[in-house]
């Protein structure tokens, strides 16, 4: 069993990243810049922004914050996307879901300029991750292929099973594995049998928000295992996998925390990167 050290690849991608920030400020006297928007006082979220801001000064971009009461209005909100929209030194733009229950969030995701949306959930991005000419793919399933690839995982006519078809995680996984050529199989709580589809993976994605749902039997030996689940049991942090059965079978696993988490933020800081790069040309 051999162990996928997600924070050692995010820390290779971010000093990438950072070299080629400094090349290109040399080159146009010009820096990446990102707008978090965060809607209320959701814990979670809040360290989410914290990280992304630590994460973007490290690397060398311009970080604008927004935080906003839980009571602001959906025009409010609306009108500021408009804002960053229209700021030049905006590159990218991540409003942190969830949002509160009286704003419609695909209606805000939708304002976001496709061209600034760095998290790759607006239509038309989604429609270009469909057809395999993604501009943005979205990112933690962007760190879970970087994973793969750093891993030397071969994709190519693998057997992949992606428990979970939510459109953060479970439905664009399985676009970008089909793009590299593995057959896909997405399962959900009407799956017929679920342990067994999960026995017939090479690589199995488990992003279903259960934890340790995902138990030896439902693994055959040699698969690789990637866990995207992120869940609070007893104040410790475990993911959607048994991790001590499953790593006896596994080739390969991802731990949680330290696994597809910190790639996820890399990847978010790839996007900014390409969108910054994009608006220079």
């Amino acid at each position: 069993m051999g162990i996928i050290d997600g924070k050692m690849i995010s820390s290779k991608v971010k000093e990438s990243i950072t070299a080629e920030v400094e090349a290109l400020k040399q080159k146009t006297g010009k820096t990446p810049g990102l707008a978090v928007v965060l809607v209320g006082e959701d814990p979670a979220s809040a360290v989410y922004v914290r990280n992304k801001n630590k994460t973007c000064k490290n690397v060398g971009f311009q970080s604008f914050e927004n935080i906003l009461p839980a009571d602001t209005s959906e025009k409010k909100l609306l009108d500021l996307i408009d804002e960053l929209n229209k700021d030049e030194k905006v590159n990218g733009i991540l409003v942190q879901l969830p949002l509160p229950n009286h704003i419609d969030s695909q209606k805000v995701l939708e304002a976001i300029n496709p061209a600034k949306d760095v998290d790759g959930f607006h239509l038309e991005n989604v429609g270009r991750l469909v057809t395999g000419n993604a501009a943005f793919k979205p990112c933690t399933p962007a760190g879970i292929i970087e994973l793969l690839d750093q891993y030397k995982v071969e994709i190519e006519g693998k057997n992949a099973v992606v428990l979970g078809r939510s459109n953060i995680v479970g439905k664009p996984i399985a676009f970008l594995l089909l793009d590299r050529n593995a057959t896909v199989t997405v399962c959900h709580s009407r799956t017929k049998d679920l342990p067994a589809v999960a026995r017939s993976a090479d690589i199995l994605i488990a992003a279903i928000g259960k934890p340790k749902f995902v138990t030896s039997d439902m693994v055959k030996d040699g698969a690789v295992v990637i866990d995207v689940g992120i869940n609070r049991v007893d104040g410790k942090l475990v993911g959607d996998v048994d991790y001590e059965s499953v790593s006896k079978s596994a080739s390969l696993i991802t731990p949680v925390p330290g696994g597809v988490g910190p790639m996820t933020i890399a990847m978010l800081m790839v996007n900014t990167l390409r969108a910054f790069k994009d608006s220079l040309s």
